[in-house]
This record gives C-alpha cells, sequence and structure tokens, in this order.
C-alpha cells in the first residue's frame, strides 16, 4: 500500500523522498510470520530508522529477520507507553541497537494491573525492559512530558490532552493490585510525520482516545488533515455511543487510510468498515505503507 503525494512550493526548491511504514508486531501477521497480542512499527523516513514499540518480545526479531529489518540499524525507540505487550523486546533491541536514544513519558516504569472478572494480572513492563533501561547511559534516555521533535517533519506528541467526553483509557487498568486508584495511563503517547497530503499518524494503544490523538497531533503539527492512522486504537470494550461518536469524528477528520491494529477489537473494526467503507484495512504483521514527501530547500 502506498501513502503517495504530490505538490511544490514556487519560493523553494523540492527534492522528493519517500518514508516508509512496517508493521512488524501485530495480533495478526501475514504469511510466515509470527503473531502475538502486541505491536510494533518501523519507521524511516527524514534519514531516520525509528522503532515505535516492540511487542511481547517473542515476534519482534523473526518478524524483521522475515522482513529484512536490521533492528541493529535503530536510531530511536519510541515507547507509546508502559505495557507488557509494547516493552517486551526493549533488551533485545539494545542488545542489537547499544546506541540507539530512548523516547518515552518517565511513567512507563509504573506498576499497572488489568482487573476483569475478579482477576488482578499485572501488565506493567518486564522487569528485564526496566533493567535494561535503567543501564543506558543518561544521554541515549529522554523522558517525554511535552511534545518534542525529531526532525522538521517527524513528531512525537508528548501526553495527549483528554478533551473527548466518551473516550477513555479503554479498559479495566489499574495503579495497584487490588483496583483502588485507576490508571488514567498518562505516559500514552503517538508518533506524527507530516506528508505532502497531510499527517500520517502512528498509534500504540490510543488510551487517550484515538480522537483525541488524531486532533492533537494536527494542532502540533499545523497540518489541516490526516493522511493515515495506523495503530491500536483500544475500542475492544468500546460501547455503542462511543462507537457512533468515534465514527463521526473520524468523518470529520477524513483520514484517507484508517489502519486499526491490535487492541481495536474484532467487533470494533467491523463497524469502522462498515461506517467508514474501503478506507478501513485491517492491521496486520508484514503490512508496508509508503508515503511521498516534499524536502523545502529555501533558494
Amino acid at each position: 500500500m502506498r501513502l503517495e503525494a504530490g505538490g511544490q512550493r514556487s519560493e523553494v526548491r523540492s527534492q522528493r523522498s519517500t518514508g516508509k511504514i512496517t508493521i512488524l508486531v501485530d495480533n495478526s501477521a501475514g504469511e510466515g510470520l509470527s503473531a502475538e497480542h502486541g505491536l510494533a512499527m518501523w519507521i524511516e523516513a527524514d534519514g531516520k530508522q525509528i522503532l515505535f514499540d516492540t511487542g511481547q518480545g517473542k515476534s519482534l526479531e523473526p518478524n524483521a529477520r522475515a522482513l529484512g529489518v536490521d533492528l541493529g540499524g535503530t536510531d530511536l525507540l519510541v515507547l507509546s507507553h508502559g505495557h507488557f505487550d509494547h516493552t517486551g523486546a526493549i533488551a533485545q533491541v539494545l542488545r542489537r541497537a547499544p546506541k540507539a536514544d530512548i523516547y518515552c513519558h518517565s511513567g512507563v516504569v509504573r506498576p499497572r494491573y488489568a482487573i476483569r472478572n475478579g482477576a488482578s494480572t499485572p501488565i506493567h513492563m518486564p522487569r528485564e525492559s526496566m533493567t535494561a533501561i535503567d543501564r543506558l547511559p543518561l544521554k541515549q534516555l529522554h523522558w517525554v512530558h511535552e511534545p518534542v521533535p525529531l526532525s522538521a517533519d517527524i513528531g512525537i506528541t508528548g501526553p495527549v490532552p483528554r478533551k473527548t467526553t466518551y473516550e477513555d483509557t479503554g479498559g479495566p487498568f489499574y495503579l495497584d493490585f487490588d483496583g483502588k486508584r485507576p490508571d488514567p495511563i498518562a505516559d500514552d503517547l503517538a508518533v506524527w510525520i507530516r506528508t505532502d497530503q497531510g499527517l500520517v499518524v502512528c498509534a500504540g494503544c490510543s488510551h487517550s482516545g484515538v480522537v483525541n490523538t488524531l486532533d492533537y497531533a494536527l494542532s502540533l503539527s499545523g497540518e489541516s488533515k490526516i493522511r493515515a492512522v495506523i495503530g491500536g486504537f483500544h475500542l475492544i470494550d468500546a460501547s455503542r455511543d462511543r462507537m457512533d461518536r468515534t465514527i463521526a469524528a473520524l468523518r470529520r477528520l477524513e483520514p484517507a487510510l484508517v489502519v486499526p491494529c491490535h487492541c481495536t477489537g474484532g467487533s470494533a473494526l467491523e463497524m469502522l468498515h462498515q461506517a467508514l467503507g474501503e478506507i478501513v484495512v485491517a492491521g496486520a504483521s508484514g503490512m508496508t505503507f509508503q508515503f511521498q514527501r516534499t524536502n523545502h530547500e529555501n533558494t
């Protein structure tokens, strides 16, 4: 699949470049690839190689090899939030790319739990991953508490403001084993990439709400439209009201491509597809998206 764009400005000299996003880990997988409950994406843009999340740990390296992705070339590792299914392979990545910089919110290392049917389950970052981060040289560790530009056309949202009334974290998440302290998942963040046809947004789980995430990415980038949103939307437990209002907001935003992955949920995926049509494409490991960018040079 290609996300392509065109257009030039008369006052600048322009040069075309191609960026690429590859889904390395997802709940679904292409032929010959491994699937797991998790998410990881490989982003190539502006001369940077960015790994966005790592999945649980079992699928990342074999899928990367099969897809021709060299994890040893990772320049930046960006963590969307601190759940185990997004952070399990951090140590593996750092062994392959020891000079990679990590960008994440400081809350990624907090203890966290999900409580379903009366059972409390730890869902925080694995100990090995926490240790790998703790051993990283300070100059390579970047705590993200506000928006961070990675280049002229790539940025990290930082914590996403929660402005909608119908979006929530998407599940029964807590900061304690007994479920007395709800987890707002304040470390949730996304990556945006500017293209000639609008913004491409990569989301981990959209615990801040996919609509909040897209609106915030637009405001940060100065763009007026969404070219694509790729990632987890965490609508698996969403009410019908939330789904209806999310769909209405997506119609307002008019993305050209919506790629629900990981935690979106089968029922939510079907509702999105029925409502929005062919722009909705179910994500899976092995899918690659290319997009065109124009690098502008002042004359």
